[in-house]
């Protein structure tokens, strides 16, 4: 896949699938903008300093005011890729009203406000956006226990499908990943006796991600994929 001159935003890009989405992103040839909460998550961020990544603190992404000034420094905006979100686990009689707030505001709204940021910029060229929502986002059920969470990532996918019809006549195609639990050190350290061989690894994810991104993808819209590896 061919990003040579494109210019690429991936928030949460931080993180362990976001790395992973960005070094695939870098070896073809594409210009990343990764937007971080504050300094320290920017000062870990293993790609900063690279010639093809630009790390800005932006605050929260729950601050249309900051998104939208981001997104208005990057020209020629080709793909909105959004990685950055929350998890929480609780049964709904223990959940407070701040605890589901801060699920929609950390998952959706944070997506739909980059969704918007990027439609914006892409309005002449079109594009591409990839959401991330969630295998409990697809399938409730298992979603059990952490219902606050399930409810904000199915959102997500009801936006990307809905989204996909809006913009599919400026030419941007939007689509979104569903992962299960992926091979991350912070998931193996909260479920040590895990068969790990089972879950899906972040470079196997990324490479959906960056598929679903690029200009390769000619069709494809509306989709929320699984990306469940053999879990």
């Amino acid at each position: 896949m061919d990003f040579r001159e494109r210019h690429v935003i991936v928030t949460g890009g931080a993180g362990a699938l976001g790395t992973a989405v960005v070094a695939a992103l870098v070896e073809a040839g594409a210009i990343c903008h990764v937007p971080c909460l504050d300094e320290a998550e920017a000062a870990r961020f293993r790609f900063r300093g690279h010639k093809q990544v630009m790390v800005a603190v932006t605050g929260s992404l729950t601050e249309e005011a900051a998104i939208d000034r981001f997104y208005r420094t990057i020209a020629s905006l080709w793909a909105s890729i959004h990685i950055a979100g929350g998890f929480a686990a609780a049964p709904l009689r223990e959940t407070t009203a701040a605890a589901i707030r801060q699920q929609l505001d950390m998952n959706l709204l944070s997506c739909m406000l980059c969704c918007r940021a990027a439609i914006r910029a892409m309005r002449d060229g079109g594009g591409r956006i990839v959401n991330v929502a969630a295998r409990a986002g697809l399938e409730w059920r298992p979603g059990a226990g952490m219902t606050a969470y399930t409810v904000s990532k199915a959102a997500v996918a009801a936006l990307t499908v809905a989204l996909a019809e809006e913009v599919v006549k400026d030419g941007i195609l939007v689509n979104a990943i569903a992962p299960s639990i992926m091979d991350t050190p912070a998931n193996r350290g909260t479920m040590p006796k895990a068969d790990y061989a089972l879950w899906p690894k972040v470079e196997e994810v990324a490479a959906t991600v960056v598929f679903l991104a690029s200009p390769e993808n000619r069709v494809t819209r509306g989709a929320v994929v699984p990306v469940y590896g053999k879990s």
